[in-house]
Protein backbone atom coordinates (compact mmCIF):
# COMPACT_ATOMS: atom_id res chain seq x y z
CA UNK A 1 0.00 0.00 0.00
CA UNK A 2 1.37 3.41 -0.98
CA UNK A 3 2.19 5.86 1.78
CA UNK A 4 0.29 8.59 -0.02
CA UNK A 5 -3.47 8.62 -0.38
CA UNK A 6 -3.42 9.14 -4.15
CA UNK A 7 -6.92 8.28 -5.36
CA UNK A 8 -9.16 11.38 -5.54
CA UNK A 9 -12.45 11.16 -3.66
CA UNK A 10 -14.36 11.88 -6.85
CA UNK A 11 -12.97 8.73 -8.53
CA UNK A 12 -13.61 6.26 -5.72
CA UNK A 13 -16.29 3.65 -6.45
CA UNK A 14 -17.51 3.68 -2.86
CA UNK A 15 -16.86 5.36 0.51
CA UNK A 16 -13.19 5.91 1.33
CA UNK A 17 -12.07 3.06 3.60
CA UNK A 18 -9.86 5.19 5.88
CA UNK A 19 -12.23 8.15 6.15
CA UNK A 20 -12.43 8.07 9.95
CA UNK A 21 -8.62 8.24 10.20
CA UNK A 22 -8.76 11.12 7.73
CA UNK A 23 -11.30 12.83 10.01
CA UNK A 24 -8.84 12.53 12.90
CA UNK A 25 -6.19 14.36 10.84
CA UNK A 26 -8.66 17.07 9.83
CA UNK A 27 -9.80 17.57 13.42
CA UNK A 28 -6.17 17.79 14.58
CA UNK A 29 -5.53 20.47 11.94
CA UNK A 30 -8.59 22.37 13.08
CA UNK A 31 -7.59 22.02 16.73
CA UNK A 32 -4.35 24.00 16.47
CA UNK A 33 -5.91 26.85 14.48
CA UNK A 34 -8.60 27.40 17.13
CA UNK A 35 -6.16 26.85 20.01
CA UNK A 36 -3.99 29.64 18.64
CA UNK A 37 -6.83 32.03 19.44
CA UNK A 38 -7.55 30.91 23.00
CA UNK A 39 -4.09 29.90 24.24
CA UNK A 40 -2.83 33.46 23.92
CA UNK A 41 -5.36 34.65 26.50
CA UNK A 42 -3.48 32.71 29.21
CA UNK A 43 -0.06 33.72 27.87
CA UNK A 44 -1.00 37.43 27.69
CA UNK A 45 0.19 38.39 31.21
CA UNK A 46 3.70 36.95 30.61
CA UNK A 47 3.90 38.57 27.17
CA UNK A 48 2.75 41.91 28.56
CA UNK A 49 5.47 41.86 31.22
CA UNK A 50 8.25 40.62 28.95
CA UNK A 51 7.53 42.85 25.95
CA UNK A 52 6.19 45.85 27.87
CA UNK A 53 2.92 45.73 25.94
CA UNK A 54 0.42 48.54 26.24
CA UNK A 55 -3.28 47.70 26.21
CA UNK A 56 -3.41 48.63 22.52
CA UNK A 57 -0.33 46.50 21.75
CA UNK A 58 -1.88 43.47 23.43
CA UNK A 59 -5.13 44.03 21.55
CA UNK A 60 -3.29 43.82 18.23
CA UNK A 61 -1.12 40.88 19.25
CA UNK A 62 -4.41 39.02 19.73
CA UNK A 63 -6.28 40.45 16.75
CA UNK A 64 -3.50 40.42 14.15
CA UNK A 65 -4.38 36.72 13.93
CA UNK A 66 -8.12 37.33 13.70
CA UNK A 67 -8.24 39.93 10.90
CA UNK A 68 -6.56 37.90 8.09
CA UNK A 69 -8.09 34.70 9.47
CA UNK A 70 -11.66 35.96 9.00
CA UNK A 71 -11.10 38.13 5.93
CA UNK A 72 -9.37 35.54 3.72
CA UNK A 73 -11.31 32.32 4.39
CA UNK A 74 -13.92 32.76 1.66
CA UNK A 75 -11.37 33.41 -1.10
CA UNK A 76 -8.91 30.77 0.03
CA UNK A 77 -11.73 28.23 0.33
CA UNK A 78 -12.63 28.86 -3.33
CA UNK A 79 -8.98 28.49 -4.40
CA UNK A 80 -8.80 25.17 -2.56
CA UNK A 81 -11.98 24.03 -4.35
CA UNK A 82 -10.50 24.76 -7.75
CA UNK A 83 -6.96 23.45 -7.39
CA UNK A 84 -6.70 21.06 -4.43
CA UNK A 85 -8.40 20.97 -1.06
CA UNK A 86 -5.74 18.69 0.40
CA UNK A 87 -3.02 20.81 -1.16
CA UNK A 88 -4.57 23.88 0.45
CA UNK A 89 -4.62 22.09 3.82
CA UNK A 90 -0.93 21.14 3.60
CA UNK A 91 0.13 24.60 2.42
CA UNK A 92 -1.90 26.27 5.16
CA UNK A 93 -0.34 24.06 7.84
CA UNK A 94 3.15 24.91 6.61
CA UNK A 95 2.40 28.67 6.63
CA UNK A 96 0.89 28.32 10.09
CA UNK A 97 3.96 26.44 11.33
CA UNK A 98 6.28 29.08 9.82
CA UNK A 99 4.44 31.89 11.62
CA UNK A 100 4.59 29.87 14.84
CA UNK A 101 8.37 29.44 14.58
CA UNK A 102 8.75 33.17 14.00
CA UNK A 103 6.51 34.01 16.95
CA UNK A 104 8.54 31.77 19.26
CA UNK A 105 11.88 33.46 18.58
CA UNK A 106 11.15 37.19 18.13
CA UNK A 107 11.25 39.61 21.03
CA UNK A 108 9.74 42.78 19.57
CA UNK A 109 6.06 43.67 19.62
CA UNK A 110 5.86 44.51 15.91
CA UNK A 111 7.46 41.20 14.94
CA UNK A 112 5.12 39.23 17.21
CA UNK A 113 2.19 40.95 15.50
CA UNK A 114 3.62 40.02 12.08
CA UNK A 115 4.10 36.41 13.19
CA UNK A 116 0.53 36.23 14.42
CA UNK A 117 -0.70 37.66 11.10
CA UNK A 118 1.22 34.96 9.20
CA UNK A 119 -0.38 32.33 11.43
CA UNK A 120 -3.77 33.90 10.69
CA UNK A 121 -3.16 33.58 6.94
CA UNK A 122 -2.23 29.92 7.39
CA UNK A 123 -5.32 29.32 9.52
CA UNK A 124 -7.48 30.96 6.84
CA UNK A 125 -6.27 28.30 4.41
CA UNK A 126 -6.56 25.40 6.87
CA UNK A 127 -9.96 25.92 8.44
CA UNK A 128 -12.20 25.94 5.33
CA UNK A 129 -10.09 23.15 3.83
CA UNK A 130 -10.77 20.90 6.84
CA UNK A 131 -14.52 21.37 6.62
CA UNK A 132 -14.72 20.99 2.84
CA UNK A 133 -12.62 17.81 3.04
CA UNK A 134 -14.88 16.39 5.76
CA UNK A 135 -17.92 16.89 3.52
CA UNK A 136 -16.16 15.65 0.37
CA UNK A 137 -14.70 12.53 2.03
CA UNK A 138 -17.80 11.23 3.80
CA UNK A 139 -20.93 9.87 2.11
CA UNK A 140 -24.12 11.79 2.78
CA UNK A 141 -25.35 9.17 5.25
CA UNK A 142 -22.34 9.82 7.53
CA UNK A 143 -21.74 13.54 7.02
CA UNK A 144 -23.82 14.67 9.99
CA UNK A 145 -21.72 12.49 12.35
CA UNK A 146 -18.46 13.70 10.81
CA UNK A 147 -19.51 17.36 11.01
CA UNK A 148 -20.57 16.83 14.63
CA UNK A 149 -17.04 15.60 15.40
CA UNK A 150 -15.58 18.59 13.53
CA UNK A 151 -17.79 21.07 15.41
CA UNK A 152 -17.04 19.37 18.74
CA UNK A 153 -13.32 19.75 18.03
CA UNK A 154 -13.68 23.52 17.55
CA UNK A 155 -15.49 23.73 20.89
CA UNK A 156 -13.01 21.54 22.75
CA UNK A 157 -10.12 23.59 21.32
CA UNK A 158 -11.54 26.65 23.09
CA UNK A 159 -10.90 24.91 26.42
CA UNK A 160 -7.77 22.93 25.48
CA UNK A 161 -5.88 26.02 24.28
CA UNK A 162 -5.60 27.62 27.74
CA UNK A 163 -4.77 24.24 29.31
CA UNK A 164 -1.85 23.52 26.96
CA UNK A 165 -0.65 27.11 27.21
CA UNK A 166 -0.82 27.02 31.01
CA UNK A 167 1.07 23.74 31.16
CA UNK A 168 3.87 25.13 28.99
CA UNK A 169 4.09 28.37 30.96
CA UNK A 170 4.78 26.45 34.17
CA UNK A 171 8.37 25.82 33.04
CA UNK A 172 8.86 27.74 29.81
CA UNK A 173 8.65 31.26 28.41
CA UNK A 174 5.63 32.47 26.43
CA UNK A 175 7.39 31.63 23.14
CA UNK A 176 6.70 27.96 23.86
CA UNK A 177 2.97 28.57 23.32
CA UNK A 178 3.86 29.37 19.69
CA UNK A 179 6.42 26.60 19.24
CA UNK A 180 4.07 23.81 20.39
CA UNK A 181 2.11 24.31 17.15
CA UNK A 182 5.03 23.23 14.98
CA UNK A 183 5.26 19.48 15.74
CA UNK A 184 1.47 19.20 15.65
CA UNK A 185 1.34 20.96 12.27
CA UNK A 186 4.12 18.72 10.88
CA UNK A 187 2.30 15.61 12.15
CA UNK A 188 -0.90 16.87 10.50
CA UNK A 189 0.95 17.44 7.19
CA UNK A 190 2.19 13.83 7.10
CA UNK A 191 -1.22 12.59 8.22
CA UNK A 192 -2.91 14.59 5.46
CA UNK A 193 -0.63 13.13 2.79
CA UNK A 194 -1.03 9.59 4.08
CA UNK A 195 -4.69 9.50 5.09
CA UNK A 196 -6.65 12.37 3.50
CA UNK A 197 -7.54 11.68 -0.15
CA UNK A 198 -7.07 14.48 -2.68
CA UNK A 199 -10.18 16.35 -3.69
CA UNK A 200 -11.14 19.30 -5.85
CA UNK A 201 -14.22 20.65 -7.57
CA UNK A 202 -15.15 19.07 -10.90
CA UNK A 203 -16.06 21.47 -13.69
CA UNK A 204 -15.48 24.61 -11.66
CA UNK A 205 -15.29 27.80 -13.72
CA UNK A 206 -13.00 30.75 -13.21
CA UNK A 207 -12.64 32.09 -9.70
CA UNK A 208 -14.42 35.37 -9.11
CA UNK A 209 -11.38 37.28 -7.88
CA UNK A 210 -13.15 40.66 -7.97
CA UNK A 211 -15.84 39.34 -5.65
CA UNK A 212 -13.13 37.76 -3.53
CA UNK A 213 -11.28 41.06 -3.24
CA UNK A 214 -14.49 42.86 -2.26
CA UNK A 215 -15.16 40.23 0.41
CA UNK A 216 -11.65 40.66 1.84
CA UNK A 217 -12.02 44.44 1.97
CA UNK A 218 -15.49 44.26 3.51
CA UNK A 219 -14.80 41.66 6.21
CA UNK A 220 -11.30 42.96 7.01
CA UNK A 221 -12.51 46.57 7.35
CA UNK A 222 -15.51 45.51 9.45
CA UNK A 223 -13.34 43.58 11.91
CA UNK A 224 -10.77 46.37 12.08
CA UNK A 225 -13.51 48.92 12.87
CA UNK A 226 -15.11 46.61 15.44
CA UNK A 227 -11.78 46.07 17.20
CA UNK A 228 -10.24 49.53 17.03
CA UNK A 229 -13.38 51.68 17.43
CA UNK A 230 -14.52 50.45 20.87
CA UNK A 231 -10.93 50.14 22.11
CA UNK A 232 -9.34 53.38 20.93
CA UNK A 233 -12.35 55.55 20.16
CA UNK A 234 -14.22 56.26 16.96
CA UNK A 235 -11.62 58.43 15.30
CA UNK A 236 -10.81 58.78 11.62
CA UNK A 237 -9.36 55.28 11.22
CA UNK A 238 -12.23 53.19 12.64
CA UNK A 239 -14.91 55.39 11.08
CA UNK A 240 -13.22 55.18 7.67
CA UNK A 241 -12.94 51.41 8.04
CA UNK A 242 -16.64 51.16 8.91
CA UNK A 243 -17.59 53.21 5.85
CA UNK A 244 -15.32 51.10 3.63
CA UNK A 245 -16.88 47.93 5.07
CA UNK A 246 -20.39 49.17 4.30
CA UNK A 247 -19.51 50.33 0.80
CA UNK A 248 -17.59 47.12 0.13
CA UNK A 249 -20.54 45.00 1.24
CA UNK A 250 -22.93 46.86 -1.08
CA UNK A 251 -20.47 46.52 -3.97
CA UNK A 252 -19.95 42.82 -3.18
CA UNK A 253 -23.68 42.05 -3.24
CA UNK A 254 -24.19 44.02 -6.46
CA UNK A 255 -21.25 42.31 -8.16
CA UNK A 256 -22.21 38.81 -7.03
CA UNK A 257 -25.80 39.21 -8.24
CA UNK A 258 -24.58 40.00 -11.75
CA UNK A 259 -21.58 37.68 -12.01
CA UNK A 260 -22.14 34.38 -13.89
CA UNK A 261 -19.84 32.51 -11.48
CA UNK A 262 -20.06 34.42 -8.19
CA UNK A 263 -17.64 33.81 -5.34
CA UNK A 264 -20.72 33.46 -3.13
CA UNK A 265 -24.26 33.23 -4.45
CA UNK A 266 -25.83 35.84 -2.17
CA UNK A 267 -29.32 34.60 -3.16
CA UNK A 268 -28.76 31.86 -0.60
CA UNK A 269 -29.47 34.42 2.13
CA UNK A 270 -33.08 34.49 0.96
CA UNK A 271 -33.38 30.85 2.09
CA UNK A 272 -34.27 30.54 5.75
CA UNK A 273 -32.34 27.35 6.70
CA UNK A 274 -29.09 28.85 5.44
CA UNK A 275 -29.53 32.33 6.92
CA UNK A 276 -30.85 31.07 10.25
CA UNK A 277 -27.91 28.70 10.63
CA UNK A 278 -25.42 31.44 9.74
CA UNK A 279 -26.94 33.76 12.35
CA UNK A 280 -26.88 30.99 14.95
CA UNK A 281 -23.15 30.37 14.46
CA UNK A 282 -22.39 34.10 14.56
CA UNK A 283 -24.46 34.91 17.66
CA UNK A 284 -23.26 31.87 19.57
CA UNK A 285 -19.56 32.50 19.09
CA UNK A 286 -20.17 36.20 19.82
CA UNK A 287 -21.01 35.15 23.38
CA UNK A 288 -18.68 32.16 23.73
CA UNK A 289 -15.42 33.93 22.85
CA UNK A 290 -16.29 36.91 25.04
CA UNK A 291 -17.00 34.72 28.07
CA UNK A 292 -13.70 32.85 27.66
CA UNK A 293 -11.96 36.21 27.32
CA UNK A 294 -13.13 37.66 30.62
CA UNK A 295 -13.63 34.44 32.61
CA UNK A 296 -9.96 33.61 32.06
CA UNK A 297 -8.92 37.05 33.30
CA UNK A 298 -11.11 36.72 36.39
CA UNK A 299 -9.63 33.33 37.26
CA UNK A 300 -6.08 34.64 36.88
CA UNK A 301 -6.23 38.20 38.19
CA UNK A 302 -9.02 38.10 40.78
CA UNK A 303 -8.89 34.52 42.04
CA UNK A 304 -5.13 34.31 41.62
CA UNK A 305 -4.90 31.02 39.69
CA UNK A 306 -1.78 30.34 37.71
CA UNK A 307 -1.80 29.70 33.97
CA UNK A 308 -2.00 25.90 34.30
CA UNK A 309 -4.64 26.02 37.04
CA UNK A 310 -6.71 28.34 34.87
CA UNK A 311 -6.48 25.96 31.91
CA UNK A 312 -7.50 22.99 34.05
CA UNK A 313 -10.55 24.87 35.28
CA UNK A 314 -11.75 25.45 31.73
CA UNK A 315 -11.74 21.72 30.94
CA UNK A 316 -15.36 21.12 32.06
CA UNK A 317 -16.38 23.34 29.16
CA UNK A 318 -14.72 20.90 26.75
CA UNK A 319 -16.36 17.93 28.44
CA UNK A 320 -19.75 19.60 28.13
CA UNK A 321 -19.13 20.12 24.40
CA UNK A 322 -18.68 16.36 23.98
CA UNK A 323 -21.86 15.71 25.94
CA UNK A 324 -23.84 18.18 23.85
CA UNK A 325 -22.45 16.73 20.63
CA UNK A 326 -23.46 13.20 21.69
CA UNK A 327 -26.97 14.40 22.53
CA UNK A 328 -27.43 16.30 19.28
CA UNK A 329 -26.19 13.30 17.29
CA UNK A 330 -29.08 11.28 18.73
CA UNK A 331 -31.81 13.91 18.89
CA UNK A 332 -31.22 16.07 15.80
CA UNK A 333 -32.56 13.44 13.35
CA UNK A 334 -35.69 13.07 15.51
CA UNK A 335 -36.38 16.66 16.55
CA UNK A 336 -34.93 18.61 13.65
CA UNK A 337 -32.40 21.39 13.26
CA UNK A 338 -34.56 24.23 14.56
CA UNK A 339 -35.25 22.55 17.92
CA UNK A 340 -31.61 21.65 18.51
CA UNK A 341 -30.18 25.02 17.45
CA UNK A 342 -32.69 27.11 19.40
CA UNK A 343 -32.39 24.85 22.47
CA UNK A 344 -28.62 25.19 22.39
CA UNK A 345 -28.77 28.95 22.03
CA UNK A 346 -31.28 29.17 24.89
CA UNK A 347 -29.03 27.14 27.19
CA UNK A 348 -26.03 29.29 26.23
CA UNK A 349 -27.99 32.50 26.83
CA UNK A 350 -29.05 31.26 30.27
CA UNK A 351 -25.40 30.51 31.07
CA UNK A 352 -24.46 34.05 30.08
CA UNK A 353 -27.17 35.52 32.33
CA UNK A 354 -25.90 33.43 35.29
CA UNK A 355 -22.63 35.37 35.06
CA UNK A 356 -24.49 38.56 36.00
CA UNK A 357 -24.30 37.24 39.59
CA UNK A 358 -20.50 37.51 39.67
CA UNK A 359 -19.14 39.81 42.38
CA UNK A 360 -15.93 40.35 44.32
CA UNK A 361 -16.59 37.32 46.52
CA UNK A 362 -17.30 34.90 43.67
CA UNK A 363 -15.31 31.70 43.40
CA UNK A 364 -14.54 29.27 40.61
CA UNK A 365 -17.78 27.45 41.44
CA UNK A 366 -19.73 30.50 40.27
CA UNK A 367 -18.13 30.11 36.83
CA UNK A 368 -18.32 26.33 36.59
CA UNK A 369 -22.03 25.97 35.81
CA UNK A 370 -22.16 28.83 33.25
CA UNK A 371 -19.08 27.44 31.48
CA UNK A 372 -20.59 23.95 31.34
CA UNK A 373 -23.86 25.38 30.05
CA UNK A 374 -22.02 27.19 27.26
CA UNK A 375 -20.12 24.02 26.34
CA UNK A 376 -23.31 21.96 26.31
CA UNK A 377 -25.00 24.64 24.21
CA UNK A 378 -22.18 24.63 21.67
CA UNK A 379 -22.42 20.86 21.32
CA UNK A 380 -26.19 21.02 20.84
CA UNK A 381 -26.38 23.91 18.37
CA UNK A 382 -23.30 24.27 16.22
CA UNK A 383 -23.05 20.94 14.41
CA UNK A 384 -26.68 21.02 13.10
CA UNK A 385 -26.17 24.63 12.00
CA UNK A 386 -22.86 23.80 10.30
CA UNK A 387 -24.37 20.74 8.61
CA UNK A 388 -27.17 22.94 7.23
CA UNK A 389 -24.74 25.58 5.96
CA UNK A 390 -22.56 23.00 4.19
CA UNK A 391 -25.63 21.29 2.75
CA UNK A 392 -26.50 24.59 1.08
CA UNK A 393 -23.51 24.33 -1.28
CA UNK A 394 -22.96 22.01 -4.24
CA UNK A 395 -19.98 19.67 -4.30
CA UNK A 396 -18.05 22.16 -6.43
CA UNK A 397 -18.28 24.86 -3.74
CA UNK A 398 -17.48 22.99 -0.54
CA UNK A 399 -14.43 25.17 0.15
CA UNK A 400 -16.57 28.28 -0.24
CA UNK A 401 -19.15 26.71 2.07
CA UNK A 402 -16.47 26.03 4.66
CA UNK A 403 -15.20 29.58 4.26
CA UNK A 404 -18.69 31.01 4.77
CA UNK A 405 -19.30 28.92 7.90
CA UNK A 406 -15.89 29.72 9.36
CA UNK A 407 -16.18 33.42 8.55
CA UNK A 408 -19.45 33.53 10.50
CA UNK A 409 -17.74 31.75 13.40
CA UNK A 410 -14.67 33.96 13.44
CA UNK A 411 -16.59 37.18 12.77
CA UNK A 412 -18.92 36.40 15.68
CA UNK A 413 -15.99 35.67 17.98
CA UNK A 414 -14.08 38.79 16.95
CA UNK A 415 -17.12 41.01 17.42
CA UNK A 416 -17.85 39.40 20.79
CA UNK A 417 -14.37 40.08 22.15
CA UNK A 418 -14.29 43.58 20.62
CA UNK A 419 -17.77 44.75 21.65
CA UNK A 420 -18.16 43.00 25.00
CA UNK A 421 -14.46 43.46 25.80
CA UNK A 422 -14.90 47.20 25.27
CA UNK A 423 -18.00 47.26 27.49
CA UNK A 424 -16.08 45.34 30.13
CA UNK A 425 -13.25 47.88 30.03
CA UNK A 426 -15.65 50.82 30.31
CA UNK A 427 -17.57 49.30 33.22
CA UNK A 428 -14.30 48.45 34.99
CA UNK A 429 -12.87 51.96 34.58
CA UNK A 430 -16.06 53.70 35.72
CA UNK A 431 -16.45 51.50 38.79
CA UNK A 432 -12.76 51.82 39.71
CA UNK A 433 -12.99 55.61 39.51
CA UNK A 434 -16.00 55.57 41.84
CA UNK A 435 -14.31 53.24 44.34
CA UNK A 436 -10.85 54.84 44.45
CA UNK A 437 -11.68 58.48 43.78
CA UNK A 438 -8.65 60.71 44.35
CA UNK A 439 -6.89 58.43 46.83
CA UNK A 440 -4.25 57.43 44.27
CA UNK A 441 -1.76 59.64 42.42
CA UNK A 442 -3.14 60.66 39.02
CA UNK A 443 -0.49 58.71 37.10
CA UNK A 444 -1.07 55.53 39.11
CA UNK A 445 -4.82 55.90 38.67
CA UNK A 446 -4.56 56.24 34.91
CA UNK A 447 -2.41 53.12 34.77
CA UNK A 448 -4.80 51.18 36.98
CA UNK A 449 -7.76 52.07 34.75
CA UNK A 450 -6.11 50.56 31.67
CA UNK A 451 -6.87 46.92 32.61
CA UNK A 452 -7.23 44.64 35.61
CA UNK A 453 -3.64 43.45 35.16
CA UNK A 454 -2.38 47.02 35.04
CA UNK A 455 -4.45 47.83 38.12
CA UNK A 456 -2.83 45.05 40.16
CA UNK A 457 0.64 46.00 38.90
CA UNK A 458 -0.08 49.58 39.94
CA UNK A 459 -1.09 48.39 43.40
CA UNK A 460 2.27 46.63 43.75
CA UNK A 461 4.07 49.87 42.93
CA UNK A 462 1.90 51.75 45.42
CA UNK A 463 2.88 49.24 48.12
CA UNK A 464 6.54 50.13 47.57
CA UNK A 465 5.87 53.86 47.92
CA UNK A 466 6.55 54.88 51.56
CA UNK A 467 4.29 57.93 51.20
CA UNK A 468 1.26 55.72 50.50
CA UNK A 469 1.77 52.48 52.39
CA UNK A 470 0.60 48.86 52.24
CA UNK A 471 -2.92 49.58 53.54
CA UNK A 472 -3.66 51.86 50.62
CA UNK A 473 -2.15 49.29 48.27
CA UNK A 474 -4.44 46.56 49.64
CA UNK A 475 -7.41 48.89 49.31
CA UNK A 476 -6.42 49.42 45.66
CA UNK A 477 -6.24 45.67 45.08
CA UNK A 478 -9.70 45.23 46.60
CA UNK A 479 -11.05 48.05 44.45
CA UNK A 480 -9.54 46.54 41.28
CA UNK A 481 -11.07 43.14 42.07
CA UNK A 482 -14.47 44.66 42.82
CA UNK A 483 -14.40 46.85 39.73
CA UNK A 484 -13.52 43.94 37.45
CA UNK A 485 -16.21 41.72 39.00
CA UNK A 486 -18.69 44.55 38.44
CA UNK A 487 -17.52 44.78 34.82
CA UNK A 488 -18.01 41.03 34.30
CA UNK A 489 -21.55 41.18 35.70
CA UNK A 490 -22.54 44.22 33.63
CA UNK A 491 -20.97 42.86 30.46
CA UNK A 492 -22.70 39.50 30.94
CA UNK A 493 -26.02 41.30 31.23
CA UNK A 494 -25.52 43.09 27.91
CA UNK A 495 -24.10 39.94 26.31
CA UNK A 496 -27.05 37.91 27.58
CA UNK A 497 -29.52 40.41 26.13
CA UNK A 498 -27.74 40.30 22.75
CA UNK A 499 -27.70 36.48 22.76
CA UNK A 500 -31.37 36.37 23.79
CA UNK A 501 -32.23 38.68 20.90
CA UNK A 502 -30.16 36.49 18.60
CA UNK A 503 -32.00 33.38 19.81
CA UNK A 504 -35.36 34.99 19.06
CA UNK A 505 -34.15 36.04 15.61
CA UNK A 506 -32.91 32.53 14.83
CA UNK A 507 -36.19 31.08 16.13
CA UNK A 508 -38.09 33.35 13.74
CA UNK A 509 -35.83 32.72 10.74
CA UNK A 510 -35.29 28.95 10.92
CA UNK A 511 -38.34 27.10 9.59
CA UNK A 512 -40.03 24.31 11.53
CA UNK A 513 -39.31 20.71 10.65
CA UNK A 514 -41.85 20.47 7.81
CA UNK A 515 -40.87 23.87 6.49
CA UNK A 516 -37.23 22.93 6.86
CA UNK A 517 -37.67 19.89 4.63
CA UNK A 518 -39.46 22.00 2.03
CA UNK A 519 -36.93 24.85 2.15
CA UNK A 520 -34.03 22.41 2.09
CA UNK A 521 -35.49 20.79 -1.00
CA UNK A 522 -35.73 24.21 -2.64
CA UNK A 523 -32.15 24.90 -1.62
CA UNK A 524 -31.01 21.57 -3.01
CA UNK A 525 -32.71 22.33 -6.30
CA UNK A 526 -31.01 25.73 -6.47
CA UNK A 527 -27.54 24.34 -5.75
CA UNK A 528 -28.00 21.43 -8.16
CA UNK A 529 -29.10 23.79 -10.90
CA UNK A 530 -26.18 26.10 -10.15
CA UNK A 531 -23.73 23.22 -10.35
CA UNK A 532 -25.23 21.95 -13.61
CA UNK A 533 -24.94 25.39 -15.18
CA UNK A 534 -21.33 25.70 -14.00
CA UNK A 535 -20.38 22.32 -15.46
CA UNK A 536 -22.19 23.02 -18.74
CA UNK A 537 -20.60 26.44 -19.17
CA UNK A 538 -17.18 25.12 -18.22
CA UNK A 539 -17.53 22.27 -20.72
CA UNK A 540 -18.54 24.73 -23.42
CA UNK A 541 -15.55 26.93 -22.69
CA UNK A 542 -13.12 24.05 -23.20
CA UNK A 543 -14.42 22.83 -26.54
Amino acid sequence: MSFLANTPVEKMPGPYARRWWALLVLCLSLLITVMANTSLIVAAPDMTTDLGLSSSDLQWVVDSYTVPYAALMLVLGAIGDKYSRRGALVLGLLIFAGGSVMGSVVDETALVIVARAIMGIGAAVVMPATLSLVVATFPRSERAKAITAWAATSGVAVAVGPLVSGWLLEDHAWGSTFLINVPIAVLAVFGALALVPPSKAEGMGRIDYVGGLLSIVSVGSLIYAAIEGPHSGWGVGPVTAAVVAGAGLVAFVAWELRHPHPMLDVRKFALRPFTGSMLAVMFFFFGMFAVIYYATQFLQFVLGYGALDTGVRLLPLGGAVFLGSAVTGVLAPKLGVRVMVVTGMTVGTAGMFLLTQIDKGSTYGDFLVPLMMLGLALGLAISPATDTIMGSFPESELGVGGGVNDTALELGGALGIAVLGSLLGTAYRDELSDLVGNRLPAEAMETAKDSVGAGLAGAERVAQDPSVGPQQAQATVDAVHQAFAHGVAQTSLIGGIIMAAGTLIVLAVLPGRRGFVRKSAELGAVTAASEAVTVREHSGSTR
